[in-house]
């Protein structure tokens, strides 16, 4: 390669590195409405005609992340939080009433800081937008429990649970005692209690499932925010290849938490490719099951990665269908991520 050429390669990466690296301290992008195409407007009004139920998800629509709220078919959308603060991962209580989200101490934090827990806190509030409050300090990663008795969360390497007030706190897992030097993102504890899927990041970046009675790690593989179906033993999971770069998992679990070897997206021969969308917006990310396991809702993007950043949309699939069959929820171009869905 000629010295001068290498020379303007080196300068355009420099430029490139510190234009992101601008716009991520800039904040998220607020974007604007998008013109609904035809097609895609017929597909998601044939399928989400007759649900009951809600949606919540995160956006940059007003120049920060507020979790937003709206009926399934996309109706009476609003904002649930207003504010300077970035809030995020909101998920709904399981009989719908009230909303957990994660927000951030000072006004934009990238979520590649979501595994520093005094950056952040969980709140919850309910659907009506009343009764917002801090309810677990300096935490991230917060979801339910499928029975709604408890919140499991994560601060930096420990996994803890607590009763629904924030009260009682107990640790589960010390993932430093797994690997040294890792984080622990998005984990997710199965409907009996017994097993704890798991993102690690930091020294180790992988996907695995901890058996809380045997003590035993096991690890699953590559890719991230690997959860459980409802009330089966089944894994879902993000995996780092696909159409668009990404595609959503879907494989049997064994009782102690172990399963086959995943290789090129099968396990034993058998595909295990759950969602891969077809067409150029094919960037995968966001998977979330619905409380009975029949719909999955997630994020798209067709340029980028940038989970905060990106235009991700969002996207809703009847498990079965054909993935062409799935439909866009969302149309505005600045960034829309981690939804959750409620059925009434």
């Amino acid at each position: 390669m000629m010295p001068g050429f290498a020379h303007r390669l080196t300068a355009l990466a420099s430029c490139l590195s510190l234009s992101l690296a601008a716009a991520a301290l800039a904040g998220p992008p607020k974007g604007a409405p998008v013109k609904p195409d035809a097609a895609e407007l017929a597909t998601s009004q044939a399928l989400t005609k007759g649900l009951k139920g809600k949606i919540v998800w995160s956006t940059s629509r007003d120049g920060n992340h507020d979790i937003y709220i709206m009926n399934i078919d996309g109706s009476d959308m609003k904002p649930l939080t207003k504010g300077p603060k970035t809030d995020w991962y909101s998920h709904f209580s399981p009989d719908g009433k009230q909303v957990l989200f994660c927000r951030s101490k000072i006004d934009w934090i990238i979520e590649t800081d979501a595994n520093y827990p005094e950056r952040w806190d969980t709140w919850v509030i309910n659907t009506d937008g009343t009764g917002e409050k801090v309810l677990i300090p300096n935490s991230s990663w917060a979801d339910w429990t499928r029975d709604g008795k408890a919140i499991v969360y994560a601060k930096g390497a420990k996994v803890f649970k607590c009763n629904t007030d924030g009260t009682g706190e107990s640790l589960i897992l010390d993932v430093e005692g797994i690997k040294k030097g890792v984080l622990v993102e998005h984990p997710h504890l199965s409907d009996d209690g017994k097993l704890l899927a798991l993102t690690l990041r930091g020294t180790g970046r992988e996907t695995g499932i901890y058996n809380l009675e045997t003590k035993s790690y096991f690890t699953s593989g590559g890719g991230c925010e690997l959860s459980f179906f409802p009330g089966l033993r089944k894994g879902i999971r993000v995996n780092e290849t696909g159409i668009g770069g990404t595609s959503i998992f879907a494989f049997d679990i064994k009782p102690d938490g172990t399963h086959g070897k995943i290789e090129a997206g099968k396990i034993e021969g058998k595909s295990i490719v759950f969602m891969d969308m077809p067409g150029r917006r094919s960037h995968e990310y966001f998977p979330r099951l619905s409380p009975k396991g029949d719909y999955m809702i997630w994020g798209i993007t067709q340029y980028g990665h940038d989970h905060d950043l990106a235009d991700y949309e969002i996207y809703l699939w009847k498990v079965g269908d054909p993935p062409e069959k799935a439909a866009r929820l969302t149309w505005h171009s600045g960034n829309d991520r981690w939804p959750d869905i409620w059925f009434e």
